[in-house]
Order: C-alpha cells, then sequence, then structure tokens
C-alpha cells in the first residue's frame, strides 16, 4: 500500500524586524554602497567619453594634420590679436565715451547740483568732457606714456588754429585734446570727415567736443572768435595711405590755409612720434584700396595694431600770416614746418618694436613748458 507523503509548501522567509538600536548602521551601510555605485557609474561614463573623444581625434588626425593645425593657431595669433582685439580696445573706449556722455545727458539734473561751477560757465558739456578726458588721458598714460612738448608755444590770446599729421587712427590727437582740456583748460575745435556723422553712437561725441565738418568760411568765423581749431589737411586720404615713412599727403589742399589768412591768425604745426607705429594699415592692395576710396570717399582699408608704443607729440612754433601772403604760400609754410618736425623727432622708417623700447628711454627735451 502505497503511502503518500504530506505536500510541503515553501513560505517565503518573513524577514526579522531590524532592531532600532541597529537602525542607524543599516542606513548608513546602505547609503554608502549606494554612493559607491553612483561614483563607479559616473567613472565608467568618462571613461566612455574619453574613449569616443579618443576614437573621433584618431579618425580626424586620418584626415586631418592636427599638429598642423596646433601651429596655424600659434601662427594667426598676433594676427587676431593685431587685428582685432587690440583695435576694439580703442573702439570700446570710443562707445565707453558715447555712454559716459550718455548717462551724463540722462542725469544732468543731479550732476549740475554737483557741478556747480561748471553751470555757472553756462556750458552744457562741460562736465562730461571733463569726465571723458579725464578717462582718455589715463589711457595715453598708462598704454604709450604719454607727453605733450610745445605747450609754451600756444598763443595766450586770440584763435589759432593747429595742423597735425594724421595717422592711421589719430589716437594721437584724441590724447592731445584730452590733455590741453585739463592743463589749460581750453576746447579745441575739430574739423572732422562727414562720415563720422553717421556712425552710429558718434554724434553725442561730435557734439560734446565740438567737432563740425567745417567749411573755409564757418572755420575763419570760428578762428576770428578766438577758439582753437585743429584739423590734418591730409584727412582720410593721409590716414589711408600713409606709412611708416610719414610723408606728408595733403594732395593741394589750400582751405585751412584760406581760412587761416581770412581769421588773420597762426597756424602751429603738431606731430607724434611713434604714431605711425601704434595703428598701421592693411600694407597689400593700394592700388585696389585707393579706387575703392576714390569711388566711396570712406575710409574702408583695415586698421591692425593698438601697440604700446611712446607716443610724444610736438607743438611747433606759430606761423603767423603776412601781408599779401596767398595760401599756397601759407601752405608751403606749414608744410615745410611740419616736415622739419618729422625730421628731428622721427625715426624712418618707424619701427613698431623700437618705439616699445622707447617707453623704456627718456629724451632729453627740445621743448621748455
Amino acid at each position: 500500500m502505497l503511502t503518500t507523503k504530506p505536500l510541503s509548501i515553501s513560505m517565503p522567509t518573513v524577514p526579522k524586524p531590524v532592531h532600532d538600536d541597529l537602525y542607524e548602521k543599516n542606513v548608513t551601510a546602505w547609503m554608502m554602497t549606494t554612493q559607491d555605485k553612483i561614483l563607479s557609474e559616473t567613472e565608467r561614463l568618462c571613461e566612455m567619453v574619453l574613449n569616443s573623444t579618443q576614437t573621433a581625434l584618431d579618425w580626424v588626425s586620418q584626415y586631418v594634420d592636427l599638429d598642423y593645425m596646433m601651429w596655424i593657431k600659434w601662427l594667426m595669433s598676433p594676427i587676431i590679436i593685431t587685428f582685432v582685439i587690440l583695435p576694439c580696445i580703442i573702439l570700446l573706449l570710443i562707445y565707453v565715451s558715447s555712454l559716459i556722455l550718455y548717462i551724463y545727458k540722462a542725469h544732468r539734473k543731479r550732476l549740475i547740483r554737483r557741478l556747480a561751477t561748471y553751470v555757472e560757465q553756462g556750458d552744457f558739456w562741460l562736465g562730461g568732457r571733463e569726465i571723458v578726458a579725464t578717462l582718455w588721458d589715463a589711457h595715453a598714460w598708462l598704454w604709450h606714456g604719454y607727453e605733450l612738448w610745445g605747450l609754451e608755444n600756444l598763443p595766450t590770446e586770440g584763435g589759432f588754429m593747429l595742423l597735425y599729421y594724421h595717422g592711421a587712427l589719430p589716437v594721437d590727437y584724441y590724447y592731445m585734446v584730452a590733455r590741453v582740456l585739463l592743463l589749460k583748460e581750453t576746447m579745441i575745435h575739430s574739423v572732422v570727415d562727414k562720415f563720422l556723422f553717421k556712425v552710429p553712437g558718434m554724434k553725442i561725441i561730435l557734439e560734446a567736443f565740438c567737432c563740425t565738418p567745417g567749411t573755409v568760411d564757418t572755420c575763419a568765423e570760428q578762428l576770428a572768435e578766438g577758439k582753437i581749431l585743429g584739423l590734418a589737411p591730409g584727412g582720410v586720404y593721409e590716414a589711408q595711405f600713409g606709412d611708416n615713412e610719414y610723408k606728408i599727403l595733403w594732395r593741394e589742399r589750400l582751405g585751412f590755409a584760406r581760412a587761416a589768412l581770412k581769421a588773420n591768425v597762426p597756424i602751429l604745426p603738431v606731430f607724434t612720434e611713434n604714431v605711425r607705429e601704434a595703428f598701421r594699415v592693411f600694407p597689400f592692395g593700394n592700388r585696389f584700396f585707393y579706387w575703392l576710396f576714390e569711388k566711396t570717399r570712406l575710409p574702408l582699408r583695415p586698421v591692425f595694431g593698438g601697440f604700446p608704443v611712446k607716443l610724444r607729440t610736438h607743438i611747433g612754433e606759430p606761423i603767423y600770416p603776412e601781408p599779401g601772403m596767398t595760401p599756397e604760400e601759407m601752405r608751403d609754410l606749414c608744410k615745410e614746418s611740419l616736415d622739419r618736425i618729422i625730421a628731428q623727432h622721427q625715426r624712418i622708417p618707424g619701427s613698431i618694436f623700437r618705439g616699445i623700447v622707447d617707453r623704456l628711454f627718456k629724451k632729453p627735451r627740445s621743448h621748455s613748458d
């Protein structure tokens, strides 16, 4: 007779209750285990990314010479610095000046209370000009060790004209205007090209610093009123097509001479050492850019630089009109005087490296301020 054994069904074991004093230990152990798993997963993910990156680089290296690309990057770095970064510093400074003037215009009521002396003089922009001039003078001293020689040549009475050599970017003229404003508390009125009034953000700067396109009659009128007038006969053409040989490129300009003779005021030549080394124009494609300039009359030739060369501005002795003097004679006298200043103070051809080295050596003064 067959006997059947009772069927045994295995029931799941019920976990024993955890004792209260072991609870903290179990939780800590679980957290440590979980943290180890997270760290191991993160390490595995990083390893996968590195392996994928290495695989991609190996694949790219089959078609591209990475060492050559690194060399190209190193080679292009000075070009990026001189064509983009350093010129952008000047552009940034210009727009910072515009921003300061807009702030001054927006908050003039509060500033007027602090600048009571300026209000008494009746010049709305006087306070704003002082702020901007201080900003530019600080940049001139810090980046170029800027010096202004020949202030003793400025006439103490009546109007006169400052005739300056136009560099690729006339930062030296900006510095001179700021320095004269701070030292002599006198504003230099400037004759500038018409296109500047169409550049966004520039109008307020041109207005605050008394810049006008200028005609012979308007310039003569300002000079007769006793104002100081600054202009560069070479203008945009001299800026775009001059080089480190420092040739004067006036192209038979006579308007400045007519204005000075009409107002019967002296002309003072102005030149800045190493101005062509601070900024330079693109040295290739001269014919193309000349054609482009003749068609547009705009400075479309690229400018690069911002090199920290020594800048030292020289103001020459005044050239007074004489009875019966013609505009051509006045122009020739001014050109000869400016040529002498260039020959006396400028190294030709100009050198960027030696211009930087000039900051290390103090030059004996040929003027007495």
